[in-house]
């Protein structure tokens, strides 16, 4: 079978949920934040001072730990879809 065909066969991820949604979105929130930290810690350090690396280092971990959280629960959605579905999960 052709990969193009397989690929098409493969089969979708479960309809998100308004709380998958919550997470997802909080989780993209989270992930520009630390985008934007990383961005400008010059002038947070500025503004901030010596707490900067402690208040990025706290965002940091926290974005980790969420992405954990929304990566397993998605992941248990997404299964219990297939089963549902009748797919190999």
């Amino acid at each position: 079978m052709p990969l193009w065909l397989d690929l098409l066969r493969t089969p979708m991820a479960a309809p998100e949920t308004p709380a998958l949604r919550r997470m997802r979105r909080t989780w993209q929130g989270l992930c520009l934040s630390v985008a934007l930290v990383v961005a400008f810690f010059t002038q947070i350090h500025t503004a901030i001072g010596r707490g900067a690396p402690c208040f990025v280092a706290a965002l940091l971990v926290g974005a980790c730990l969420y992405t954990w959280l929304y990566v397993r629960r998605k992941n248990a959605a997404d299964s219990a879809f297939l089963e549902r579905a009748g797919e190999p999960g």
